[in-house]
């Protein structure tokens, strides 16, 4: 299996910004979609964003930056009462899906509580900062940043419970500490901002006792691949740990099943061992091991992520299991622009 590695990511480039609205924020699925995907997600936006920053499109990751930042000043007020009182219902934390178009949080129960994704953005907009592209235009936004930052504090991100990746089970989630981790780290490099020593201290010491597990409930879990990418925070002996568990344990033929036991699209109606086949964690695993120069199995894992793409040229959030039936989520940004990031990874390896 051959790649042209400049026409795919051109074409799955062009597949993202269809799911771009006119304010600049990227829905997880198509427009018309009757799944509940034509809505925003903080955690879609960040993930769909890599694929831009990884071909050199700053101005687009640019301008979803933008619109995270804005959702997190249009809801100011929600952050100043949580930093003073510790939320303890879900509905009290920064909500992770919104209108894409008003910013308003929706309002039902749909796991709010998701400390992972308040992680990511501010690890977006820190990045942005330190590489001299800053979206921060005014005071305001500046102080912001600074309440992101004290806002995971206050929640003691290290210990809180929290829905999780996946928005389920509430419980501590070493891929939520993972992402609040890599972010109040690269915080501390940027001057004007303050980072309390303890909070990375704590962060670092939940995650070394935690790991390799993903939380109390779950051994295994597709969610453990961010702390490799892009969050960067194992160290090499955990690293192979979790790659190694998730190839055996979870690994099928057109993607990775989340975890053992996952109800989400499972095709058995008692939700066993049916697991859907989420088409990302192939492009994920084929990152990890271009980063890490494994080359073979690099480009094992991408022509694996290619067999996913559907005959229009689209990716789905996943296929029923051992089936090539994938759901309505189709294309999934998410999955789009982890596919892009893998191939050009996996180009530069060819140098």
């Amino acid at each position: 299996m051959k790649f042209d590695f400049d026409a795919e990511i051109e074409s799955h480039i062009a597949t993202i910004k269809k799911l771009q609205k006119p304010s600049g924020a990227f829905t997880a699925a198509s427009f018309d979609v009757d799944t509940g995907y034509d809505k925003a997600w903080l955690r879609d936006i960040y993930f769909m964003t890599l694929g831009f920053y990884e071909t050199g499109d700053i101005e687009t990751v640019q301008k979803a930056a933008r619109v995270l930042l804005e959702v997190f000043v249009k809801h100011q007020d929600k952050i100043n009462w949580a930093i003073d009182n510790k939320p303890h219902h879900a509905w009290q934390y920064i909500h992770a899906r919104f209108h894409p178009e008003t910013f308003e949080e929706y309002w039902e129960e749909w796991g709010n509580s998701q400390n992972d994704a308040v992680g990511e953005v501010l690890n977006l907009l820190v990045t942005l900062e330190l590489r001299g592209a800053s979206v921060i235009k005014t005071d305001n936004e500046r102080d912001m940043l600074q309440k992101i930052i004290n806002y995971l504090v206050a929640l003691e991100y290290w210990k809180d419970d929290d829905n999780g990746i996946w928005e389920e089970n509430m419980e501590v989630h070493a891929s939520s500490i993972g992402s609040v981790l890599a972010a109040l780290k690269k915080a501390s490099e940027v001057d004007w901002l303050e980072v309390p020593a303890h909070a990375i201290e704590s962060g670092e010491a939940a995650l070394r006792q935690l790991l390799p597990r993903e939380s109390e409930s779950k051994f295994c879990d597709l969610a453990l691949l961010t702390l490799i990418y892009p969050f960067a925070v194992t160290t090499e002996d955990e690293t192979v740990e979790i790659l190694n568990n998730v190839e055996y344990h979870l690994a099928k033929e057109r993607g990775l099943i989340r975890y053992k036991f996952d109800r989400y699209y499972n095709k058995n109606t008692d939700g066993y061992s049916e697991e859907a086949e989420w088409c990302f964690g192939l492009s994920w695993l084929a990152i990890i091991y271009a980063e890490r120069g494994e080359k073979e199995k690099a480009f094992y894992w991408l022509r694996k992520a290619k067999e996913t793409v559907t005959e229009d040229g689209l990716i789905p959030e996943l296929y029923l299991s051992n089936s090539d039936e994938p759901n309505g989520n189709t294309p999934l940004g998410w999955a789009e622009s982890m596919y892009i990031v893998a191939l050009k990874k996996v180009q530069l390896l060819e140098g």
